[in-house]
């Protein structure tokens, strides 16, 4: 199928998997929180996603996408420090929602890359990983990214400011 290896079509559904949850919590619920089942579908299946990555040497030895891979797995965990923890005291509820957008964020950039290198088949969108046009396409979805964040800081942040209202 387009190329895959039997364990990079098992990485390519998983990855799906993840994606489909993350997008609908964040449309339903403004957010991916590991508090429900959407959220533990994305934080499991992304984390699944990062580990069958380790297996995949399409492109020669260790890359850039087993660094993307390691980098989205500490972020989870950041997020999950932050949502399960009073470490970051009242930041936590701000860090953990941004990393789990954040980790969103990073799995359209495989996902466009790989995507769109191999479709249409036959004659792809984008030459590889390289083509400027593909680099532009990771340029806006890093932009909806920061506006989502914007829009999700200032949610919780409204959020926050009714509690104290509420609790004076």
């Amino acid at each position: 199928m387009f190329g895959l290896t039997p364990l990079g079509t098992v990485h390519t559904a998983i990855a799906l998997v993840a994606v489909a949850a993350g997008l609908v919590a964040l449309v339903r619920d403004k957010e991916i929180s590991p508090d429900t089942g959407l959220g533990r579908t994305y934080l499991w299946a992304t984390v699944l996603t990062c580990l069958t990555s380790f297996g995949i040497f399409q492109h020669g030895g260790f890359g850039v996408p087993h660094v993307l891979s390691l980098i989205t797995l500490l972020t989870l965990a950041l997020a999950m420090l932050a949502a399960r923890t009073a470490v970051l005291g009242r930041a936590s509820r701000y860090v953990s929602t941004l990393a789990f957008s954040l980790s969103f964020f990073f799995h359209t950039i495989p996902g466009a890359t790989e995507t769109f290198t191999r479709l249409p088949a036959g004659a792809p969108l984008f030459s590889g990983p390289e083509d400027p046009a593909l680099q532009k396409l990771v340029g806006v979805f890093f932009v909806l990214f920061l506006i989502g964040a914007g829009l999700q800081v200032r949610r919780l942040w409204a959020g926050s400011a009714g509690v104290v209202a509420r609790a004076a």
